[in-house]
């Protein structure tokens, strides 16, 4: 058969759509079974990942990384099906991903970073925990960054990335903390009567716990004064309260037994000091003498 000066080989042309038909087809029941296919495995390990305790941030991103890769897998096996190189493709994908990789080095190493806070959980929502130099209450964990509440009502957004690389401290992950006062008196106070002070200030607060019991140490011989440090346990709730309570009855109690909290004092020396006064004391001569003796 000729076509427009060309020859045609409708047997050949016939036999090769037939092939190429049959090939497009088992690729889109390729893809539409790995769809379903991979739908089902990403929901088997979701299922997995909710019963683990896994962050529910961190198994839904899991879960939707899954199946993109999945997906990718699918798509390729469609293409190579068809006749497509799909080492071409793959090739391709490699270096858009090591492009986009540089220049998002920063915001990927946040990702990754959130990744690993949300497997591994150092804390959760709702834990007092202090970073660096903030303290405050974890709100709410992304994959880029965290955002913790202070307690004068600041939102503080911290960058995933530098929570992992310094000290982490939790404050709620043990149920009980330790209330640790430092108080100075005076040289001349008597020690054990402040203990006992303190001693009984602290178990008769309702808010200490019997054990372990409180203990009052003298922890320092200061430039001014005697330092006793109590300890005392409660509950990570009444902390902060308990702490405040604490301060405001030792110093009652200690002016009521007449029981000093020096303040820090400083002797100044002057060099020459006598020299100058003897000479400020020294009488000058009378007026009336210096004009008589002009």
């Amino acid at each position: 058969m000729e076509f427009l000066g060309f020859t045609l080989d409708v047997a050949t042309l016939t036999e090769n759509g037939l092939s190429l038909l049959f090939k497009v087809i088992i690729a889109l029941l390729i893809f539409v079974f790995g769809r379903w296919l991979a739908h089902k495995v990403v929901n088997f390990a979701n299922r997995l990942m909710v019963r683990s305790r896994i962050e529910h941030t961190a198994a839904n991103f899991l879960s939707r990384l899954l199946y993109g890769i999945l997906l990718v897998i699918i798509v390729l096996a469609a293409l190579n099906k068809v006749g497509v190189h799909t080492t071409s493709v793959v090739a391709i994908l490699g270096g858009a991903a090591v492009a986009i990789g540089l220049s998002l080095k920063d915001q990927l190493s946040n990702f990754a970073a959130g990744i690993m806070i949300v497997t591994f959980r150092p804390f959760v929502r709702g834990d007092y925990v202090q970073i660096k130099e903030f303290t405050g209450t974890i709100k709410e964990i992304t994959l880029v960054n965290t955002h913790m509440t202070t307690v004068n009502n600041h939102d503080i957004i911290i960058p995933n990335s530098s929570i992992t690389t310094s000290a982490v401290i939790n404050y709620t992950t043990l149920p009980n903390r330790r209330v640790d006062i430092t108080i100075g008196i005076g040289y001349d106070a008597d020690i054990k009567t402040a203990k006992n002070i303190l001693l009984e200030l602290a178990n008769s607060n309702a808010m200490s716990l019997s054990e372990p019991a409180p203990i009052v140490r003298v922890t320092n011989l200061g430039d001014n004064s005697v330092d006793l440090t109590l300890n005392v346990w409660t509950s990570n709730d009444d902390w902060w309260s308990m702490q405040c309570d604490l301060l405001e009855q030792f110093k009652y109690a200690l002016d009521d037994n007449k029981i000093d909290m020096p303040f820090p004092q400083r002797s100044v020396h002057v060099k020459g000091l006598e020299q100058l006064v003897n000479k400020e004391q020294t009488p000058k001569p009378p007026l009336d003498n210096l004009h008589k003796e002009k």
